[in-house]
């Protein structure tokens, strides 16, 4: 029945590896009883031809020409070899050049045998059973008497049959032993491959809700496999926690101020009786809420930022693709302050694998600070070489070499220019997503700012 989470319990592993263990020993048993049934009829065969061929040679052996007449004197030896089948019932034949029986049944069943051939097996019957005979020749040249003398002795099937039973009953018997043997140490060794699994279920039940550190046990490779891939997800897990505590962290503290000044220029306004005074403190409001609607932009935007960083997939993309969208999604910006974005990107494509979202939000915080808090003229550049590089460049003074180190750090602000620090935040951890970094310079009397990102080979 389900359990919780909605995990249905099924055959546990070990009766699976019980059952096709099992399965495996079935299907060979009836392989190697039918292997076995063939290789005792053969085996019998060949063991009881050997005493009809033995016998028939004996019988053939004490024929002797007595007056130009073959005479036959029946051997001891000859019967006890064929008394060995003791249930089955014999039947002999010596037969004269001329095919007249000289001693025997005359009803036992004779084949024609070509030339030059001493002895041949054939199957007939006795009565109404199946049986087997040899028909062994001796060839006389005597002056009283010249000839072949064929010797025919047969027996009934009972004997071959009890043989062939008992080989393949017996291999049977070998193989259920073995196959025991083998199923108890599939089980033992099954079990011993899973016990890391109860452990690991026994370690998570217990631990508490907030503990996502991994897991260290010592498991088979399949088993380990699992671990190290769950392992990862709880890393994944706890770094989206800790991401989220952060966010949630930064809203409390950026939001305090600018929320607490609304509330206190609403204050003021309703208090305010000069008509002029009012208009300052309602405008005041107004750019207040204005900056409060940026900082929750930047907040939700860092908040889909550390979401895709481990959802995302990354995919293969032209840097410049990505600077074109960034001059797209800010031209509301640059329109408004009356200010021209130059943008400078190769003819060649320049490669990176990322995400394309984050990349071009990264692009727009960046082009976002220097409308906002460069000067003109200013520019978005694609470049290429041991790194690719999204670069913006303006002719302010930028940050000081203080404030630079810190820049892209939670809180951090961004100096004189009085920006919360969020956006270089969301650049800071988009190059760190994509495994390059956020690179601050005054340059030939400018000031750039660059996502450095690895590149990558299409």
């Amino acid at each position: 029945m389900p359990e919780a989470g909605g995990v249905r319990a099924t055959l546990s592993l070990k009766n699976r590896v019980a059952l096709a263990v099992g399965a495996v020993l079935v299907l060979g048993g009836a392989l190697v009883l039918i292997a076995a049934l063939a290789y005792g009829r053969q085996a019998a065969r060949e063991a009881f031809d050997r005493l009809l061929i033995g016998a028939a040679a004996d019988i053939a052996r004490t024929i002797s020409i007595r007056d130009g007449v073959p005479m036959v004197d029946m051997p001891v030896s000859a019967f006890e070899l064929l008394s060995l089948a003791a249930d089955d019932r014999i039947r002999y034949r010596v037969v004269g050049p001329d095919g007249a029986t000289l001693t025997g049944d005359a009803d036992t069943p004779l084949l024609a045998a070509g030339p030059g051939v001493e002895s041949m097996f054939y199957d007939g019957t006795f009565g109404d059973e199946p049986a087997r005979y040899v028909a062994f020749t001796r060839r006389f040249a005597e002056r009283s008497f010249s000839g072949p003398v064929r010797v025919v002795v047969g027996h009934t099937l009972l004997a071959r049959r009890e043989l062939a039973r008992d080989i393949a009953q017996n291999a049977l018997i070998v193989l259920g032993a073995a196959g025991t043997v083998m199923a108890l140490f599939a089980w033992m060794v099954v079990s011993r491959a899973l016990r890391p699994l109860p452990r690991i279920g026994e370690t998570l039940a217990v631990r508490e809700p907030t503990d996502l550190t991994p897991l260290s046990l010592s498991a088979p490779k399949e088993v380990a496999a699992m671990l190290t891939a769950l392992n990862a997800f709880m890393v994944r897990l706890d770094r989206q926690n800790i991401a989220t505590d952060k966010l949630i962290t930064d809203a409390a503290h950026q939001m305090r101020t600018p929320v607490a000044a609304i509330r206190v220029q609403a204050q003021l306004a309703s208090i305010e009786n000069d008509t002029d005074r009012r208009d300052r403190i309602v405008a005041r409001i107004q750019d207040r809420a204005a900056g409060l609607g940026r900082l929750l932009d930047q907040l939700l935007s860092r908040a889909m930022i550390i979401h895709r960083a481990d959802t995302a997939p990354a995919t293969p993309l032209d840097l410049r693709d990505v600077a074109v969208e960034i001059v797209e999604k800010t031209d509301d910006i640059f329109v408004e302050a009356g200010i021209e974005v130059m943008l400078d990107i190769p003819d060649h494509p320049v490669r990176v694998r990322g995400d394309a979202l984050s990349l071009v939000e990264a692009g727009r915080n960046l082009l976002s600070n220097a409308l906002r808090h460069g000067k003109p003229p200013i520019r978005l550049g694609v470049t290429q070489g041991s790194l690719v590089t999204l670069w913006v460049s303006d002719c302010g003074d930028g940050l000081p070499p203080d404030t630079a180190r810190n820049a892209g750090e939670r809180f951090a602000r961004s100096g004189a220019a009085g920006g919360s620090g969020i956006g270089l935040a969301i650049v800071s951890e988009v190059a760190e997503g994509h495994g390059g970094r956020l690179a601050m310079e005054h340059r030939d009397g400018q000031f750039v700012a660059a996502l450095e990102l690895p590149r990558f080979a299409a």
